[in-house]
């Protein structure tokens, strides 16, 4: 995996994109995850990333993001820290799972694979699934947004993390293609049906019989001569 996949964004030069990236990503990352976080912060960056452990109070070094940081993600933050320790580990747990199933093209497009790992009790509980949501957005919907997923899975996805830019996406055509085929199986069976000429090869046995008997007398009458 390259840096951008890491910290689950486009490549960008946009510093303020690349710090909220990193930092939504650090919230859930345990100590080997966090590493390969920092490696790649450095090298989308070309600075070092200042880490959970680095960050006491009155220190002269700030967050990546702390000055660039809107109203809105200070309020993420701030619900994020009501979930319980056994909360936040269920959300780091199925963030882990949906990337690993990114890497997977056939699996990740199944809408059921998607529903199955969501879906999962307690995960399915609405503040939970906003926090996925928040933690998934910044790769997950760009990935629907530009078609790396078929129809089925966009529309889940639109519902259940409620991203609205997701709900115009077109429904799939499965029915269609289903009748599609089916129209074409019918189409190849009537063409292999056999013309309608089965009275004539009874007609056509009994004329080369005939023939054979009138041969026969023809020979014998010619033998008795």
């Amino acid at each position: 995996m390259n840096c951008w996949e890491i910290l689950g964004i486009e490549p960008t030069r946009d510093r303020a994109r690349i710090d909220a990236a990193y930092e939504r990503q650090e919230k859930f990352a345990s100590d080997e995850e966090l590493e390969r976080l920092r490696q790649a912060y450095r090298e989308a960056t070309g600075r070092e990333a200042v880490g959970r452990g680095d960050r006491t109070e009155g220190s002269n070094e700030v967050s990546p993001a702390s000055t660039e940081k809107t109203a809105t993600e200070t309020a993420d933050q701030a619900e994020s820290a009501e979930l319980d320790a056994s909360e936040q580990q269920v959300v780091r747990e199925v963030v882990i799972q949906i990337r690993a199933l990114l890497n997977d093209s056939r699996r990740s497009n199944d809408p059921q694979i998607w529903k199955a790992i969501l879906g999962e009790p307690p995960a399915d509980q609405p503040r939970l699934r906003k926090e996925i949501g928040r933690a998934l957005e910044s790769q997950v919907r760009p990935m629907a947004e530009n078609g790396s997923f078929p129809p089925a899975v966009v529309q889940f996805l639109a519902g259940w993390f409620d991203w609205h830019s997701l709900h115009d996406a077109p429904e799939p055509q499965e029915e269609d293609e289903t009748f599609t085929e089916q129209s074409g199986a019918g189409q190849e069976s009537q063409e292999e049906l056999p013309p309608q000429m089965v009275n004539f090869w009874p007609a056509v046995i009994g004329w080369i019989v005939g023939l054979a008997i009138l041969a026969a007398l023809f020979g014998g009458m010619g033998g008795g001569g």
